[in-house]
C-alpha cells in the first residue's frame, strides 16, 4: 500500500514509531505530486522550502515526544486562506501576485500542532462556483476521472486529499464549498458550525456564511483538524467563546437509539436515483445498527437557493469593493483618470463568475429592490432555521444526499449559471442555518463516480455527526481512484 494513501492516524502511528521520518513523509508526497499533478491541477502553488523547514521542526518535536495529533503530517491549504510570505491568489488575476503579511489563525493553529504545510491548493475564483472551472490559475480535474470536475469552491483541497496529494487539507464552505467537492471526490469534508473556527485571514465571499474546515480521508482525521483549528479568536468578532472540546470523542459509541431525520424533499424530483438510492441504503445501515429513522419536512427548501444566491451576492458584493487596483492587486495600465483606472482593473482582474454575483449582489441592495430581494431572503433565513429547530427537537442529526448527482463534465453546467446554483440544493440551507455537517462517501455509480451523503447535527455538535459519520465509514467500503 502506497504510504500516501494512509489516513492522519495510520502516518501518526509511523511517525512516532521511528518508520518513517517528517522529511521523508513529506518526500513521498512531493513525488507524488510531481508524477500526477500536472494531470489533476490541484496545487497552486507547490511551497517545498518551506515543507522541509516544517519537517525538520515537527521531527524535533517526535524525537522530544512531543508531537501532536498532526506534527508531521503533510497537508495542502486553500488558497484564500493567508499564509505569511506566501502566495495567496484567491485563484484570482486580481489577486496573481499578493503576498499576505500575516498568517491567518487558522495557519498559526496548525503550525503550533507542527503541520508540514505542502503549498497552496486551487479553488473556483473567490470561492464562487461549483467546479474549480473558474481558477484563473488551475482548472482542477476529478481523480476520478480527469474528464469530469471536482467540485467546487474547495475543489482543489477535495483533489489533492482524493489523489493523495496530501493527506488532508483546508477549505472554506459558504454554500457548501467543502462537502460537495468531497462528495465528488470521494472523500470527507466537515463544514463547522458558523463561529466554530475563526475566520481571521480568510479571504471573506459571503461574511455570515463563510466558514473554514477540513477535507480528509475520513471523519476521524476531520475530527482530528478541527480539534486543531477550532476556538475563540480576539480577531474574529463572529467568532464563538463556547469551550472547544474533543471532536473525536463520541467515535466509537453505538447508533443504537439515535433518532435520524430523512426530509422527504431532500429525496424528491431533482435528485438523481443513484444518488437517493445510495443515501436511502445508508440509512438502512445505520437502522441495522440500532437507529431510528424518523420521515421530516422542510418546505423552504424550494426557495433555499435563491435566498442563499441572494445573501452570499449582496456580501460579496460588498467585500470585493475593496479591490480596486491601488491599494493592492491588479493595477490597469489603462486609465485616464481614478474612475477610470479602477474600472479597468476590476474588468481585467476579476473573471466573469465574480462580476455576475458583484451585480447581482448590487442589484439585490438597491434602492427600491432591497425590500424585495434582500429582504426577503433574510426572512426566509430565519424560516430555515426554524424548520431546522423543529426537526432537531424530535432528531439528533439529518441525513440527505450531499449532491442531487454525481460529478459532471467539465464542459458542462459552465454556460448555465441557474442550472449550477440548482445543483446547491442540498448543501445551502446548512450554512443558512449556522449548522455543522460532513459530508462523507455512500456509494459509486455505474460508472465509478463517488457518491455522498451529508449528516446534518445541532449546533455546536459536531462530535455527534462525526460519531455517525464515523460509525458508517466502519461500515463501508471506499473504493480510491486510481491515476
Amino acid at each position: 500500500m502506497d504510504i500516501t494513501s494512509k489516513s492522519i492516524r495510520e502516518l501518526r502511528e509511523m511517525l512516532d514509531g521511528k518508520e518513517i521520518s517528517a522529511h521523508e513523509l513529506a518526500d513521498e508526497y512531493f513525488g507524488r505530486i510531481e508524477a500526477h499533478d500536472e494531470k489533476i491541477k490541484s496545487y497552486i502553488t507547490v511551497t517545498k522550502e518551506k515543507a522541509y523547514a516544517d519537517a525538520e521542526k515537527a521531527q524535533t518535536a517526535i524525537n522530544e515526544g512531543n508531537a501532536s495529533p498532526l506534527c508531521g503530517i503533510p497537508m495542502a491549504i486553500k488558497d484564500n486562506i493567508c499564509t505569511d510570505g506566501i502566495r495567496t491568489t484567491c485563484s484570482s488575476k486580481i489577486l496573481e501576485n499578493f503576498i499576505p503579511p500575516y498568517n491567518a489563525t487558522v495557519i498559526e493553529k496548525l503550525e503550533k500542532d507542527n503541520i508540514v504545510m505542502l503549498g497552496k491548493v486551487s479553488m473556483d475564483e473567490f470561492a464562487m462556483g461549483g467546479s474549480t472551472q473558474t481558477s484563473a490559475f488551475a482548472k482542477t480535474k476529478n481523480p476520478y476521472n480527469i474528464e469530469k470536475v471536482p467540485g467546487g469552491s474547495s475543489g482543489g483541497s477535495a483533489a489533492s486529499v482524493s489523489a493523495s496529494l496530501c493527506a488532508a487539507a483546508l477549505g472554506s464552505d459558504t454554500g457548501g464549498s467543502i462537502r460537495q467537492p468531497a462528495a465528488f471526490c470521494g472523500v470527507t469534508g466537515l463544514k463547522p458550525t458558523y463561529g466554530r473556527v475563526s475566520r481571521y485571514g480568510l479571504v471573506a465571499f459571503a461574511s455570515s456564511l463563510d466558514q473554514i474546515g477540513p477535507l480528509a480521508k475520513n471523519a476521524y482525521d476531520c475530527g482530528i483538524i478541527l480539534n486543531s483549528i477550532s476556538g475563540y479568536d480576539p480577531h474574529d468578532g463572529t467568532v464563538s467563546k463556547r469551550e472547544t472540546m474533543d471532536y473525536t470523542s463520541k467515535i466509537g459509541q453505538s447508533m443504537k437509539g439515535v433518532k435520524i431525520a430523512l426530509p422527504k424533499e431532500f429525496y424528491a424530483e431533482g435528485i438523481d436515483a443513484d444518488v437517493r438510492d445510495s443515501v436511502l441504503a445508508a440509512a438502512d445501515i445505520y437502522k441495522s445498527m440500532g437507529a431510528e429513522l424518523v420521515e421530516c419536512s422542510m418546505p423552504s427548501l424550494k426557495y433555499a437557493v435563491a435566498a442563499y444566491y441572494l445573501i452570499s451576492s449582496a456580501e460579496a458584493s460588498s467585500n470585493l469593493s475593496r479591490y480596486d487596483g491601488i491599494k493592492y492587486g491588479h493595477r490597469s495600465e489603462k486609465g485616464e483618470n481614478f474612475n477610470e483606472l479602477i474600472c479597468n482593473s476590476r474588468s481585467e482582474g476579476f473573471g466573469e463568475e465574480v462580476k455576475r454575483r458583484i451585480l447581482l449582489g448590487n442589484y439585490a441592495l438597491s434602492s427600491g429592490y432591497y425590500d424585495a430581494y434582500y429582504g426577503k431572503a433574510l426572512a426566509l433565513k430565519q424560516k430555515i432555521r426554524a424548520e431546522y429547530a423543529d426537526i432537531f427537537e424530535k432528531c439528533d442529526i439529518i441525513l440527505t444526499p450531499t449532491t442531487p448527482s454525481v460529478a459532471y463534465g467539465v464542459n458542462e453546467n459552465i454556460s448555465d449559471p441557474v442550472k449550477m446554483y440548482q445543483a446547491d440544493i442540498c448543501t445551502v440551507t446548512v450554512n443558512i442555518a449556522s449548522l455543522p455537517a460532513i459530508s462523507t462517501p455512500c456509494g459509486y455509480n455505474k460508472d465509478g463516480m463517488p457518491i455522498g451523503m451529508s449528516i446534518i447535527g445541532k449546533q455546536f455538535d459536531e462530535a455527534s455527526i462525526i460519531q455517525a459519520a464515523d460509525a458508517f465509514e466502519q461500515q463501508f467500503t471506499a473504493v480510491a481512484p486510481v491515476l
